[in-house]
């Protein structure tokens, strides 16, 4: 039976979301930046006003914290047996998607969203295992290129797999079309919110 494309895409974007953790941290910001248009008694339509999260809201907003915590969890534990942790499957996907399979260090590390001393350590890891290898940057001496190896993309075509099912058994199982596309619209609300947010700071020179 054909999977509906919208499985596809929501399972990507969880996938990712489970990997790196960034689901969470966007909507940690978002929680502290709460905003709501409210049109009642003597506001106006399109007025913005803040207020506190209801007691509901906090309830789900906690849902989603352990339920994708849990899903990482059990993501995590399925890619072990494959060999691999999910840093280093989330390290390998970004470098597969790459143009010739390598990228260098600073790209890497904003590709996947991790600091650049972190990337540092766990590459130097990967590299003792074979996953990936390190070569002085042609373009800019300041940073190595990193690449991944024949055995990285062995390992990696070989977990892959068994993840995806892992995912369709643990995740797009659960949910009905319509469950995904609304998941979707969450998502996609979700981020456009967050841009405005930062895009608005930058305009106001708020570094946060």
């Amino acid at each position: 039976m054909r999977v509906p494309r919208t499985h596809h895409v929501a399972a990507q974007m969880i996938d990712r979301s489970i990997l790196t953790c960034q689901l969470s941290l966007m909507m940690d910001v978002s929680i502290r930046r709460w905003v709501i248009v409210v049109v009642a008694g003597d506001v106006t339509a399109g007025a913005v006003a803040r207020r506190r999260m209801t007691s509901g809201e906090l309830a789900i907003w906690r849902s989603l914290l352990d339920t994708t915590a849990e899903l990482r969890r059990v993501l995590g534990a399925q890619l072990q047996d494959s060999g691999l942790s999910p840093a280093d499957y989330q390290v390998l996907l970004a470098l597969t998607e790459a143009d010739g399979r390598r990228l260098r260090s600073s790209q890497l590390a904003a590709s996947i969203d991790w600091e650049r001393s972190r990337l540092s350590h766990h590459l130097g890891r990967m590299e003792r295992r074979g996953l990936i290898g390190r070569s002085d940057c042609a373009t800019d001496n300041r940073g190595a290129e990193v690449s991944l190896t024949e055995d990285g993309a062995r390992i990696f075509r070989c977990a892959t797999a068994p993840h995806l099912r892992a995912i369709k058994m643990h995740f797009a199982d659960a949910l009905t079309p319509v469950q995904f596309e609304a998941l979707a619209d969450i998502l996609q609300a979700l981020r456009d919110h967050l841009h405005g947010e930062q895009s608005a700071a930058r305009a106001s020179g708020d570094p946060s």
